[in-house]
């Protein structure tokens, strides 16, 4: 009985350490620190002043709870579940080991629905309505597409943004993804297939990157971020697509006066130089044909119903791998709801992806999540003049507009306005979203309370992989497929949206909502050595590249790798105090 005392003792000062277990006798073990008094009255009272979070570890076991209900460190700004109260208030301290599991399997089916959602739902909705609106190949591409791309991305950091305490995690974040993306994947592309980059697309992509990570490492350097460097990050964004779109009509010009002249054929590789399909690979490679293939009988309104909200198709299922199976069954109940409360308009279907009772349905249920999931929540419990919430105003609103629409339309026809569906679906797939970039925030400061780890280090890590890996495989399928410079540009031109209009929208929004300049409070030496690490990557490969006439071999790639290998290194030993700056 000792010995497993005692096992479980050391598994719990992995966990949480510092830390102070008592004994049933009442007797409190030996500690490596001083215990921390708490800094909260008996009586639970909130007076209690701002105390690091993390400092919750060197406290009894008994008094952790309080301090996590009192401390206003310790509270989330937002999300529906309060994960630090769930660890200490909740969770026995023998069970600790158990909740982090827990904990940590629901953060990989958070990544799991934002993979989904963006990819099957948000994704295509954008494109649908980049179709609607006329766009070129070019501007969707840097705008709509580029957005569906990176919504997992830009909704953590603006999840991040609006509270000072997790503004380090979005900048990890940012940053680690950008390090990930310059040199594991493109280095990965690198290695499965040689290539030549396109010139000028790539040095065009690089300098603006590099001007980005410029602009964020100087307001790390001054600590806030006020309206002008915001509406700067936009600006600059704004000026990248106009970049885009002029060396398209340039290059497409020259192109016309050479056909005259000369006979081109017209490769995919040639294809993407013009960078016709800019930014990710992944946008449309969901396959809505199987999931919604007509049948060859008239359907009753209850068949197509149930048709619409089957996730799963069979024949697939039949002829794909165990792997394959086993991840569809995770993915089934997140598919089932996205498809109930999501509309999804598809532009190269004769129908459109019109399903007359569900699309009804939705006009029911999408306003009602839209109201549930904004704030929390917050606004569709809010009462119109102490009578009707505006929740239930929202759902009367909607049965009435479904009634209408039900009776006025017909299975087999869109109606003129089936359009509208694309506008609702890209609102209801963001906030999806958002609510889960919100509890993955939540979830990785808890884990950095518990492990006592900086929000940097959980950014550049978890949070990094867990958004760009979705990406890095659609890029490396690309480059196997015979693309390999259309995943390269892909590397750049995302990231670049992601750290502009991250950066920008969220501190934007920041100092809409409190009238103040956003206060940037790095995580010590770390950060610093982030920003530089993706700063010489860039140099790296902007320096190596053209020395090598754009041609991309295996070794360039094994540089690159090497070289995150060696980052992650140095940002671990840094993290936890190998690595750091003498004090004067």
């Amino acid at each position: 009985m000792a010995g497993k005392w005692l096992n479980l003792r050391w598994v719990l000062s992995l966990l949480c350490v510092p830390l102070m277990v008592e004994t049933v006798s009442g007797v409190r073990g030996p500690s490596t620190e001083t215990p921390i008094s708490p800094q909260f009255p008996a009586s639970g009272v909130n007076q209690t002043p701002m105390v690091d979070c993390r400092n919750v570890c060197g406290l009894n076991v008994s008094d952790r709870c309080d301090f996590i209900r009192t401390n206003p460190d310790c509270r989330s700004g937002g999300g529906y579940l309060d994960y630090l109260e769930g660890i200490f208030c909740h969770f026995p301290p023998n069970l600790l080991p158990l909740a982090i599991t827990i904990y940590v399997s629901w953060l990989l089916y958070l990544f799991l629905i934002l993979g989904v959602t963006a990819a099957k739902f948000f994704c295509p909705n954008l494109s649908a309505i980049s179709t609607t609106l006329k766009l070129s190949h070019n501007v969707a591409g840097v705008t709509f597409l580029a957005f569906g791309n990176g919504a997992p991305d830009i909704f953590s950091a603006l999840v991040a943004f609006s509270d000072a305490r997790t503004a380090g995690l979005a900048l990890g974040a940012l940053f680690g993804a950008g390090v990930l993306v310059t040199t594991v994947v493109a280095g990965g592309i690198a290695i499965l297939h040689p290539f030549m980059a396109a010139s000028r697309p790539f040095l065009r992509d690089i300098i603006f990157y590099m001007v980005a990570v410029f602009l964020t490492f100087t307001a790390l350097y001054h600590g806030r971020v006020n309206l002008e460097w915001a509406l700067g990050y936009l600006g600059l964004y704004v000026f990248y697509v106009v970049t885009v779109v002029l060396c398209t009509w340039i290059y497409r010009w020259q192109w016309r006066r050479r056909s005259l002249v000369y006979s081109r054929p017209d490769t995919p590789e040639m294809l993407s130089d013009s960078e016709e399909d800019r930014v990710s690979s992944n946008t449309n490679s969901y396959d809505y044909g199987d999931e919604y293939r007509p049948l060859f009988y008239r359907e009753t309104t209850a068949q197509i119903l149930v048709l619409a909200l089957n996730p799963l198709d069979y024949r697939k299922w039949r002829n794909k791998s165990a792997y394959w199976r086993a991840l569809k069954v995770f993915k089934l109940p997140v598919e089932f709801l996205l498809l109930l409360t999501v509309p999804v308009v598809d532009p190269d279907k004769d129908d459109r992806n019109w399903k007359r009772p569900l699309n009804c349905l939705h006009l029911v249920i999408s306003p009602l999540v839209l109201v549930l999931t904004l704030q929390s929540g917050a606004y569709g419990v809010y009462e119109i003049g102490g009578l009707l919430p505006i929740w239930a105003v929202v759902v009367i609103a909607g049965t009435a507009l479904a009634s209408v629409t039900f009776f006025a339309t017909s299975n087999s026809e869109p109606p003129k306005l089936h359009w509208l569906f694309a506008f609702l679906g890209f609102l209801t797939s963001a906030l999806w979203i958002n609510v889960a970039a919100t509890e993955v925030v939540n979830i990785l400061r808890s884990l950095g309370v518990v492990f006592r780890l900086s929000n940097t280090v959980l950014g550049l890590t978890l949070l990094a992989w867990g958004n760009s890996i979705g990406d890095a495989f659609s890029d490396f399928t690309l480059a196997r497929q015979g693309y390999p410079r259309m995943a390269f540009s892909a590397c750049f031109g995302g990231i670049i949206f992601n750290i502009l209009v991250g950066v920008g929208l969220g501190c934007l929004l920041q100092i809409s909502r409190n009238h103040m300049e956003v206060k940037l409070e790095p995580d010590g030496l770390l950060v610093w050595v982030l920003a530089g690490a993706l700063g010489l990557s860039l140099v790296f490969s902007l320096i190596v590249v053209p020395l090598q006439c754009f041609q991309l071999s295996k070794v360039y790639g094994f540089c690159l790798l090497l070289f995150y290998l060696n980052f992650l290194v140095v940002a671990l030993l840094t993290e936890f105090g190998v690595i750091h700056l003498k004090s004067v």
